[in-house]
Order: structure tokens, then sequence, then C-alpha cells
């Protein structure tokens, strides 16, 4: 059974930095994996900001290009995500998410409904 596990998030001042991780666990070694982070705010829809794949990536959506990196132990355990001179706009719930197989085929940061297995959330407050 797989099972993410998160950590990090908090509140910050606009400029700051902050480091999310993910445990993931469930998975063998050499399994062909992808993994992503979400966001989402208060009425609007999960939205994907970074992913990456077992042979490919990583992507990241246009709003958080050059400021946040995904990154995943060689392991596969872990998937960070490292976010860097935030704005208030990065105000959300984050979520990661991991998937395998043929669910890995296609766009990584579509639809959330690719993903089954989900973090609890981690809240990111930026003040301006």
């Amino acid at each position: 059974q797989v099972h993410l596990a998160q950590s990090g998030g908090g509140s910050v001042q606009a400029g700051d930095s902050l480091k999310l991780s993910c445990t993931v666990s469930g998975y063998s070694s050499d399994a062909n994996t992808c993994m992503a982070w979400f966001r989402q705010e208060p009425g609007k829809e999960r939205l994907g900001i970074a992913a990456l794949a077992s042979d490919r990536g990583p992507y990241y959506h246009n709003s958080v290009q050059g400021r946040f990196t995904i990154a995943q132990d060689n392991s596969k355990n872990t998937l960070t995500l490292q976010m860097n001179g935030l704005k208030s706009e990065d105000t959300a719930m984050y979520f990661c998410a991991a998937e395998s197989g043929f669910r890995c085929i296609g766009s990584l940061l579509g639809s959330h409904t690719k993903y089954r297995n989900w973090g609890q959330g981690t809240q990111v407050t930026v003040s301006s």
C-alpha cells in the first residue's frame, strides 16, 4: 500500500524560502513512478505546480518556474519542493502526489485526477 507523509510548510514573509518534504513508501525500487506537488486555494481547483517521473522531468507551472525546485532522492523515498522568493499568491494548501505504471503516461501537471495517492496536505501562508 502506497503512503505519503508530508512535512514542512508554515507562515513566512514575502521573499522568504520554505522547503516541503514528502516521504513516500510502498513502491518497489524498480517501479516506474511519477510524483508531483499540487496546491489548492479555498474554492479553487487543485493546481499542479511541479512534477517529475522516473524517466523525465522536472516540469513546472509557469507561476513557479525559476523559483521552485522539485527533487527526489535516489531511493525515491523522499520528494521535496524548495520554494524560494515566495509571494503572497503562493499562499495555499500544498499536497504531494504519486502514481506508477501506465498512469504516469502523458502530462504530469494536468488534472489532479491522474493521481490516486496523496499526502495529507500542509498550509503555506505568505504575508506581504
